[in-house]
C-alpha cells in the first residue's frame, strides 16, 4: 500500500490525487491535533473579548491558564487540574472553553489509544459531533473534518502513518538554514544538512 500523509490543506490533496493517484492520503496526527488545540485557544480568546472588552491580561483566570490549555489531560499535575477547575468555575461563561478544552482532548485521545479499533471509533463519534457542537470554533472544526473524513480515519488503518519523521528533518533544516548561508555551493550546502539530520552517508567524509 502506498501511504502519502499530508496537512488539511487541499492544495497537497489535489498534488496527490494528481500525481500519487493510487496512494492513500492519510491527515498527518500532529497536524489535526494541532487543529483541536487551535480551536480551544481561539475559544478562549473570543470569551476574553466578550467578557472584559480586551485581549487577555495576567490576573484574568483564561488567560492564566492559556499555555496549560495547550496540554493533554494525562500531563496535567494535581495543581494544573485545580488551575484549570478554578477558572471554568470563575464564571458560567467559562463554560464554552471547558467544552472546547474536553472536545479538544477527545480529538487527541483518538490519537492516544493502544487499540487502533478503538481510537477509529472515538475519531467516528469526533466526526458525528463535533459539527453540531454550541462552541463555533469545535464546530467549525468538526466540518473541517467532515470534509476530510476518509484521510483522517485513514491513519487508523494505515498503522498509524505519520510525516513525524519529514516534519523533523524539516525542522532541523529550517533551524540550520541561517547557519549555512555562506555555502554557495548546492553540494555543500546538502551535506550540511546531510550532517545535522543524521543521515550523512558521503564517501567523502567517511
Amino acid at each position: 500500500m502506498q501511504v502519502a500523509t499530508l496537512d488539511p490543506f487541499h492544495g497537497y490533496k489535489n498534488a496527490i490525487d494528481d500525481r500519487l493517484e493510487d496512494a492513500t492520503a492519510v491527515l498527518d496526527a500532529f497536524h489535526v491535533v494541532k487543529l483541536g488545540t487551535d480551536a480551544v485557544d481561539r475559544c478562549r480568546r473570543r470569551i476574553q473579548q466578550e467578557i472584559h472588552g480586551h485581549r487577555g491580561r495576567r490576573n484574568d483566570p483564561l488567560y492564566g491558564i492559556r499555555n496549560t490549555l495547550r496540554a493533554g489531560a494525562e500531563n496535567l499535575t494535581d495543581r494544573q487540574w485545580e488551575r484549570l477547575h478554578a477558572a471554568f468555575t470563575a464564571d458560567e461563561r467559562h463554560l464554552a472553553v471547558w467544552l472546547a478544552w474536553s472536545c479538544a482532548q477527545q480529538l487527541r485521545s483518538a490519537y492516544r489509544h493502544e487499540r487502533t479499533a478503538e481510537g477509529r471509533k472515538i475519531a467516528e463519534k469526533v466526526i458525528d459531533s463535533f459539527p453540531t457542537c454550541p462552541v463555533p470554533e469545535i464546530a467549525r472544526l468538526g466540518r473541517t473534518l467532515k470534509q476530510w473524513r476518509e484521510a483522517f480515519l485513514a491513519y487508523f488503518d494505515t498503522g498509524r502513518a505519520s510525516n513525524g519523521g519529514t516534519e523533523a528533518v524539516n525542522g532541523l533544516i529550517e533551524l540550520h538554514r541561517r547557519i549555512a548561508r555562506g555555502f554557495r555551493n548546492r553540494e555543500n550546502y546538502r551535506l550540511r544538512m546531510l550532517l545535522i539530520a543524521g543521515g550523512l552517508t558521503s564517501p567523502h567524509l567517511k
